[in-house]
């Protein structure tokens, strides 16, 4: 490595100073008679000689050793310059290279650390933000990030969750009085956070006993109670709807048994027509049951997004052939029209069956005979795809369509049950749509008919 010039200044005051007291002596010498001048001159110059050289030397060794310590803060470990003409300025590069090293060792294990208490806060399953005294966000997990998308660390917690009864918490746990905390050091907060679905979730806080190294002071952890909600809401629904909706086909059943029972016990054709009649019953009670394990298996992991990538077109094909005897039987032509440039949805394929089996299936059964119901797949924009079916019914009066989606409810009772629909098809379709993050759209005109549109995200 060259050495670089030293500055004029510096080089000229060392060599002043190196000097100084050679030249005191001999000037002394000189006046007291002891030397003459010119043995004084020449002594002197020679020994300004020598001076010069050995600061020159000297002032070179310091720089290769500021240089050196310069360089022991950089990523990588110098070379340990030659010091000969500064022993002591060796000893101190050798000290400071030693102190370097450890310094070094001690860094990457405290990086060490931190990448590893990040690995454990990453791993959590629960979403955690740490809070610093200001109440801002100073470390999130991936769980957090999943839940409340990209959260910029540095700003209020008010950015990422807008809750005020938490910030409020969280306030009253920061809280300070001379110095001294006057809060509790934990709470817990219920939450409902908006979005397709909506999450139940319980916001668990708690104050540290200090601070930690980034600064958090406060942690809240959000345990997702979304599942435990929507399970003690199943329940008390499927024992509000199920017992009104079964309550019916019971009694009918009852009535006709005693019946059977008693006056038309030898009635041959009594007894034919009140099985025929139990037999749709039963039948009736079979589809109530069936769909309502699946609208409960659906809300189960309603939260749980799906990931495959699945051909829209190949479901509305098989679904179209499913249906095409019934529709037959009803004189209704199926059209499909699937746009080429479709692209795959994200989602469950079976579950997408069971959308597109509801809206056709529905679609035939409000048709007024010798109509067409229309299916249409097209791409909306680069990341959406829409699937529309329409029909030429009677159509549904406006005041209808915002509660379409609810359980057991009916524009047409007596229709419906006729036509063996249980109440709760458009349910299972929404339910299944806000689990792949889509959208159902509904648009009815009174006598012309009605079109179900479902978004889907495109894979």
């Amino acid at each position: 490595m060259a050495d670089q010039l030293l500055p004029l200044r510096r080089y000229l005051s060392a060599n002043l100073v190196a000097l100084t007291p050679s030249g005191v002596a001999l000037a002394t010498l000189h006046w007291t008679g002891a030397l003459a001048g010119r043995p004084a001159l020449v002594a002197f110059l020679c020994i300004a000689v020598v001076t010069v050289i050995l600061v020159q030397r000297y002032l070179i060794s310091l720089g290769r050793f500021a240089r050196f310590v310069g360089e022991l803060s950089g990523e990588r470990e110098p070379v340990m310059p030659r010091l000969s003409f500064a022993p002591a300025t060796e000893e101190l590069a050798t000290a400071a290279a030693t102190l370097a090293t450890g310094w070094r060792r001690q860094r990457a294990s405290i990086d060490n650390l931190a990448a590893s208490a990040q690995a454990i806060v990453d791993g959590l399953p629960d979403p955690l933000i740490g809070v610093d005294r200001q109440r801002r966000i100073v470390r999130t997990n991936r769980a957090a990030v999943a839940l409340l998308g990209t959260i910029v660390p540095d700003r209020d917690l008010s950015t990422a969750l807008r809750h005020p009864e938490l910030l409020a918490t969280i306030d009253s746990l920061l809280a300070t009085t001379d110095g001294n905390y006057t809060g509790p050091d934990q709470a817990a907060v219920a939450l409902v956070l908006s979005g397709a679905p909506e999450l139940d979730v319980m916001a668990h806080a708690r104050r540290l006993p200090r601070a930690a190294a980034d600064g958090s002071l406060a942690l809240i952890v959000l345990h997702d109670t979304t599942a435990l909600r929507r399970a003690e809401r199943m329940r008390a629904d499927f024992v509000a709807n199920a017992s009104h909706e079964l309550k019916t086909p019971i009694a009918g059943i009852m009535g006709f048994i005693e019946t059977l029972r008693g006056p038309a016990r030898a009635d041959a054709a009594a007894r034919e027509r009140f099985l025929g009649i139990m037999a749709e019953q039963a039948e009736r009670m079979r589809r109530l049951v069936d769909d309502l394990l699946m609208l409960s298996r659906i809300e189960q992991h309603e939260h749980a997004r799906p990931a495959a990538a699945v051909d829209v077109g190949r479901v509305l094909g098989g679904v179209r052939d499913l249906l095409q005897l019934k529709a037959s039987g009803r004189k209704v032509t199926l059209e499909l029209a699937v746009d080429p440039a479709l692209p795959p949805a994200v989602g469950d394929y079976d579950e997408l069956t069971i959308v597109f089996q509801n809206l056709i299936d529905n679609a035939i059964k409000y048709s007024r005979p010798a109509t067409t119901v229309r299916i249409a797949a097209r791409p909306l924009g680069p990341d959406r795809l829409a699937v529309a079916v329409s029909d030429e019914g009677d159509g549904i009066p406006a005041a209808h369509l915002p509660r379409l989606t609810e359980r057991f409810y009916r524009v047409d009772n007596a229709r419906s049950r006729q036509l063996g629909g249980t109440g709760l098809g458009l349910a299972i379709v929404k339910h299944v749509v806000n689990r792949h993050r889509g959208r159902l759209d509904i648009q009815s005109t009174p006598g012309k008919g009605s079109v179900f549109t479902v978004t889907l995200p495109a894979a």
